[in-house]
């Protein structure tokens, strides 16, 4: 079994956990997620395989997009279809010009509080913990990206649906979004469906479905981690370099490169040796390795 990354449709009829479990059962290796999805939406989602697990914040930290459908008029208290109605009132003489300005509004970096029904730490406890228990619940705003939202429909009535692609940071939750668009319109809303269509360069059009897994094998669909990291530059090694770079010693310079900077380290087969950061201190400018794979 080789060490690396699938990227998987998750059906909305299973949890981001049931998807890994039975990953794990076909691999019979370690698997995890480098970010979930919400029981009722669809998607992508990479998950690591083997060795492979130890670079998942990589992943993690990569760009979203998702098409989200926005039904406006209704509000419900975990922000999605899954939640109770809390408000409902038709809504009137709404056009997309004003839905377009108010996710305008929405664009760049914006405060965002996370849903009560989420899986946030509150007190070493999930808050969707707490707020099934009737607790109240006093989250954190954060500080996210939204890089862009695009209208792709809308469809007009008494509670109006806006399709709407939408590229975003890491720690979006798209639910939230969906209330501070109806706050903004003054009507309330809520996500009434969602579909992750990528992680940074994993899209959907390449994703590979879990019959499709199973029929197929793993190694059929992995990914290796050198393709997985494509968004992050590097740098090729020769013989002795990649000795250096498995006992995790520095290797190289880094002088074109920011501090603080990750590279791949590669052989010359293209093979991931390790990643590494760019380090500048006294003793120059130098790749270190922070994380090194097995042989």
């Amino acid at each position: 079994m080789n060490d690396g990354f699938l990227n998987v449709v998750k059906p909305p009829a299973l949890t981001s956990h049931d998807v890994v479990q039975k990953v794990r059962e076909m691999a019979g290796t370690r698997v995890g997620h480098t970010g979930t999805l919400d029981p009722a939406a669809a998607g992508v989602l990479v998950l690591a395989v083997g060795a492979a697990t130890r670079l998942s914040q990589y992943v993690l930290d990569l760009h979203k997009s998702y098409r989200a459908e926005f039904t406006l008029g209704i509000t419900t208290d975990t922000h999605d279809a899954e939640g109770t109605v809390t408000h409902s009132g038709p809504v009137r003489g709404l056009a997309v010009p004003s839905v377009r300005d108010a996710l305008v509004g929405l664009t760049g970096e914006v405060e965002m509080i996370p849903p009560a029904y989420s899986a946030a730490h509150v007190g070493g406890r999930r808050a969707y913990e707490l707020a099934r228990e009737g607790k109240a619940i006093a989250l954190q705003p954060r500080k996210v990206s939204i890089y862009q939202m695009r209208i792709v429909e809308f469809h007009d009535g008494d509670f109006p649906q806006v399709v709407v692609d939408i590229d975003c940071s890491k720690g979006t939750y798209v639910r939230s979004l969906a209330a501070m668009l109806g706050e903004e319109l003054g009507c309330g809303a809520y996500l009434s469906a969602l579909v992750r269509t990528a992680v940074g360069h994993h899209r959907i059009e390449a994703a590979v479905t879990l019959p499709e897994l199973d029929s197929d094998g793993i190694e059929a669909h992995i990914i290796s981690p050198a393709d997985a990291l494509a968004h992050l530059p590097a740098v090729t090694l020769d013989d002795r370099a990649i000795a250096v770079a498995r006992h995790g010693n520095r290797v190289s310079d880094c002088v074109e490169r920011e501090p603080g900077a990750m590279v791949r380290l590669l052989a010359p087969s293209g093979a991931l040796i390790a990643l590494a950061e760019c380090v500048r201190d006294d003793r120059g400018s130098y790749l270190q390795p922070r994380t090194v794979l097995p042989a």
